[in-house]
């Protein structure tokens, strides 16, 4: 799926390491970032950034660390349409070969994103409990999809949008993540069950799942929570499995 594969290298990636997995930042992540969050106060496009950087880059970072908890080493990779954690080959007899996984390690993979983000959240949390703020308020404030400056007057405006972005993007974003809709990382986690469970036929049932989960969270993107981004990404995404099951199964129910 063209949305989710690795862009190619340009002379603008930002290159980096985190405990020795290596990261690379495509230029049109910070475009997109930016274009995301340009609505509004234009002080908060910075924090607005920072965030986003900072909680793919967790979010990523958890699969990173689960790949090498099974002895896989990997890369992460930040593009215009969020993150990828990618598994490198190992040298076997001359070659090069991929490791093999089992469905509870991939599974496990899987839910140590959307994992490190609620851990990352939970940080959040008792930094602004321990520093007198209100949790409770920045917790329904992160949640509910309202305008940041919302927020502005619980104390420090900009550190309180901090906190509500931080919460809103690790929290909210993470459980709208672990919905059964491929490539997503629920989607994963649906496929390799159904599959599991139901060799025969749990592939062609795990993408029937994510078409109608995805068709749903975009129409609740669209009208619930107004946003045209949710909307497109799930909407597409849900389209691309009807796509995939069309042409493996012809569409069967």
């Amino acid at each position: 799926m063209l949305l989710f594969q690795q862009p190619p290298a340009t002379q603008y990636d930002l290159r980096f390491s985190v405990m020795g997995i290596p990261v690379r930042v495509h230029p049109l992540f910070w475009l997109i970032t930016l274009l995301l969050g340009s609505a509004g106060d234009l002080l908060l496009i910075p924090i607005w950034v920072f965030v986003i950087f900072v909680s793919i880059l967790i979010h990523e970072l958890g699969h990173a660390f689960a790949f090498r908890r099974f002895g896989q080493r990997s890369h992460i990779v930040l593009h215009f349409a969020g993150g990828l954690t990618i598994p490198e080959s190992v040298s076997w007899g001359g070659g090069w070969a991929s490791v093999a996984l089992s469905p509870w390690q991939e599974i496990f993979i899987s839910i140590a994103g959307p994992g490190a983000g609620f851990l990352f959240a939970g940080l959040v949390m008792l930094i602004v409990s321990i520093t007198g703020g209100s949790v409770l308020t920045t917790w329904l404030f992160g949640f509910i999809p309202l305008p940041v400056n919302a927020v502005m007057s619980f104390g420090a405006p900009y550190l309180g949008a901090l906190a509500t972005l931080l919460l809103w993007v690790n929290v909210f974003w993470g459980l709208i993540n672990l919905m059964p809709v491929q490539p997503l990382d629920g989607g994963n986690v649906a496929r390799h069950l159904f599959v599991h469970y139901d060799p025969l036929d749990g592939l062609r049932k795990s993408i029937w799942l994510s078409v109608i989960t995805g068709a749903l969270l975009a129409l609740v993107g669209l009208f619930a929570f107004r946003s045209l981004y949710m909307a497109l990404l799930f909407g597409f995404l849900a389209y691309q499995s009807y796509q995939s099951v069309r042409g493996r199964y012809g569409g069967r129910f």
